[in-house]
C-alpha cells in the first residue's frame, strides 16, 4: 500500500531560537497570576509586563536593543496596580495601551530613544469606566484608534482614543470574560468565557450574533479568528482536563466542525494564526513547545513541532511585516521567561535568494482603511495590504495628540508615591466601608431568616392543631352516628 504525503510548501518550516547574545536579558517579568501573554512585539519594540513595586509598570525594549537591559531601565508607570496586558497600536507603531488592576486603560507614547537619566514615561491619556480589573486590551485591525477593553465588570468597552471616549459597551456575558479576538474586517467580536460559553458579538449593535458551548474543562479558554474566513479555532480543556483544539464554523455555533485532543498538560495554550501561510502556532504556558498546523478546507493538518527545554511563561508573535523576508522568515515568534525573552524564527529553507512571493503574500499594512468615526457609523472594509518584495520600512513618528482633556502627571517622585498613597488609602476605606455594608446586609438578611423560621414554625404548630382538632371531630361525627343503632338494638 502506497503512502500518500500530503503535498505542502510549509511541511519542512523549523524553528530556531536566537543565540544568547541577541537574546533579552535581565528583565524582571510580572509573577501575576492573571492569564495573559505577557508580552507584545511590533516592527520597533517589544513590550513586557514588569514586577514593579509601588503600582504597576510594563517596559518597551527597541528590538535593537539586545543583550542585558540595565537596572534602572525607564518603566512605563501610572498605573496604580498590576498591569495585566498591552498593546500596541497597529497604525502608529509608537503608541502602546495598557489595562490593569486599578481598572485604568492608559494610552502611551513611545519616545524614539530613551534618554540617558530618564528613568519612566507617563501616559498621555487615561480611560476611566470599568468598575473592575482591566484584563484585556486590543487594538482594531482596520480602524484607526479603536480600542476593545475587557474587564472582570463583565463588559467590554470600545474607545475612540483619539477622542478619550467611551463610544459602546458590551454586555453579555455571566462570567470573567478569558480572550477576544477581533474578525478580518474587525465587524464582528469573539470572546471566550468562564462560563464555558463561546460567543460572537456584532459589538457596534451590542448582539450576540452567535453563541455555543465550548471547551467544558473549568482552566482558561482562548480563540482565534482564521483570517479573513468565517471559521474560529478556539484552545481549552475537556471535562477530563485534556488539553484540545477546536474548529469552528462562526455563522454556527452548536457544534464544532473537528475537535482535537492534543495532550494532557496543565498551562493555558496560547493560539496565534497567520493569515498569509494559513498556518496555526499553538504554544503551551509551562511547555517548550510550540506546535504548529496548516489550515486547509475545515481540517488543520499537524507540520511539525519545535522543541525547548526552557519553558514560556508568555509568548506574541511578530506582525508579517516586520520579519525578514530575505532568510524566507515567514513567523517570529518572543518567548517569556523569569527574566528572559528570546526570539524563535520560523523558517522555510529555500535555496534562491530571490523573493519567494508563493510564501511571502500581500500582508496587512499599517495603514487604516477606516476612521473611528466610520467604523462607528456602520462602515466596514478589509485591511489595506502591502507588497513585502520592496521591503517594510517602518514610518518616523506619527505625534499621537489626544483631544481628550489630558489628565496631569506630576514627575516628582515623592508627590506621585504621596498620591498613590492617598488614593491606596481611599481604596482601603472605601474597600472597609464596603465591608461594613455588606456585613449590615447579611446581619439584616440573618435577622429575616430568623423571623420567618419563627413563623413557619408558628404555621406548621397552628397547622398541626387544625389537623387535630380536625380528626377531633371526625371522630365525635362517628360516635354520633353509631348511637342511634344502639339505641334501636335495645328497645328490640
Amino acid at each position: 500500500m502506497a503512502f500518500f504525503v500530503r503535498p505542502s510548501k510549509y511541511r519542512h518550516v523549523y524553528g530556531t531560537c536566537a543565540k544568547r547574545d541577541y537574546c533579552y536579558d535581565n528583565l524582571r517579568v510580572s509573577s501575576n497570576a492573571w492569564d495573559t501573554n505577557m508580552v507584545k512585539a511590533n516592527p520597533l519594540f517589544i513590550s513586557v509586563n514588569w514586577q514593579a513595586s509601588g503600582g504597576g509598570a510594563f517596559a518597551v525594549i527597541p528590538h535593537e536593543q539586545v543583550g542585558k537591559l540595565p537596572d534602572n531601565y525607564p518603566l512605563f508607570r501610572g498605573h496604580t496596580g498590576p498591569v495585566l496586558d498591552t498593546d500596541f497600536n497597529p497604525f502608529n507603531d509608537y503608541v502602546i495601551a495598557s489595562g490593569a488592576e486599578d481598572s485604568k486603560v492608559l494610552i502611551w507614547s513611545i519616545p524614539e530613544q530613551y534618554e540617558e537619566d530618564q528613568e519612566e514615561v507617563v501616559p498621555i491619556l487615561k480611560l476611566s469606566g470599568h468598575s473592575r480589573k482591566v484584563g484585556h486590551v486590543l487594538f482594531h485591525p482596520v480602524a484607526e484608534n479603536v480600542l476593545a477593553s475587557a474587564s472582570t465588570d463583565l463588559t467590554i468597552k470600545l474607545w475612540d482614543i483619539e477622542k478619550g471616549v467611551e463610544k459602546q459597551e458590551i454586555t453579555g456575558h455571566n462570567e470573567i470574560i478569558q480572550s477576544m479576538a477581533w474578525n478580518y474586517n474587525g465587524s464582528l467580536l469573539a470572546t471566550t468565557c468562564r462560563d464555558k460559553k463561546l460567543r460572537v458579538f456584532d459589538v457596534r449593535a451590542n448582539q450576540i450574533v452567535q453563541e455555543g458551548a465550548g471547551h467544558q474543562g473549568i482552566k482558561g479558554s482562548r480563540v482565534v479568528w482564521l483570517g479573513d474566513t468565517d471559521r474560529l479555532a478556539t484552545t481549552g480543556f475537556s471535562r477530563m482536563s485534556d488539553r484540545q483544539l477546536n474548529l469552528w464554523n462562526a455563522t454556527d455555533l452548536s457544534k464544532p466542525i473537528k475537535t482535537e485532543f492534543l495532550d494532557t498538560s496543565s498551562g493555558v495554550i496560547m493560539p496565534f494564526y497567520d493569515p498569509d501561510t494559513k498556518i496555526l502556532y499553538l504554544a503551551g504556558k509551562g511547555d517548550g513547545n510550540i506546535r504548529y498546523y496548516e489550515y486547509d478546507n475545515d481540517a488543520l493538518y499537524f507540520l511539525s513541532e519545535f522543541k525547548a527545554i526552557e519553558p514560556q511563561r508568555g509568548m506574541h508573535f511578530l506582525p508579517k511585516r516586520g520579519v525578514h523576508v530575505n532568510e524566507c522568515e515567514i513567523a517570529r515568534a518572543y518567548k517569556v521567561g523569569t527574566t528572559l525573552i528570546e526570539p524563535i524564527s520560523f523558517t522555510v529553507p529555500r535555496k534562491s535568494d530571490a523573493f519567494q512571493s508563493d510564501i511571502f503574500p500581500p500582508c496587512i499594512s499599517d495603514e487604516p482603511a477606516l476612521t473611528a468615526d466610520e467604523w462607528f457609523e456602520g462602515k466596514n472594509a478589509n485591511p489595506k495590504l502591502i507588497d513585502l518584495e520592496a521591503g517594510f520600512v517602518a514610518k518616523s513618528k506619527k505625534e499621537f495628540v489626544p483631544s481628550a482633556p489630558v489628565e496631569e502627571v506630576k514627575a516628582d517622585n515623592a508627590s506621585s508615591e504621596k498620591s498613590s498613597e492617598k488614593s491606596s488609602e481611599k481604596e482601603i476605606e472605601e474597600l472597609s466601608k464596603e465591608n461594613e455594608e455588606l456585613k449590615s446586609q447579611l446581619a439584616q438578611k440573618d435577622t429575616k431568616i430568623r423571623l420567618l423560621q419563627i413563623e413557619l414554625d408558628v404555621l406548621r404548630t397552628e397547622l398541626s392543631d387544625m389537623n387535630l382538632a380536625k380528626k377531633n371531630e371526625e371522630l365525635k361525627a362517628e360516635k354520633l352516628e353509631e348511637l342511634p343503632h344502639s339505641e334501636n338494638a335495645l328497645t328490640e
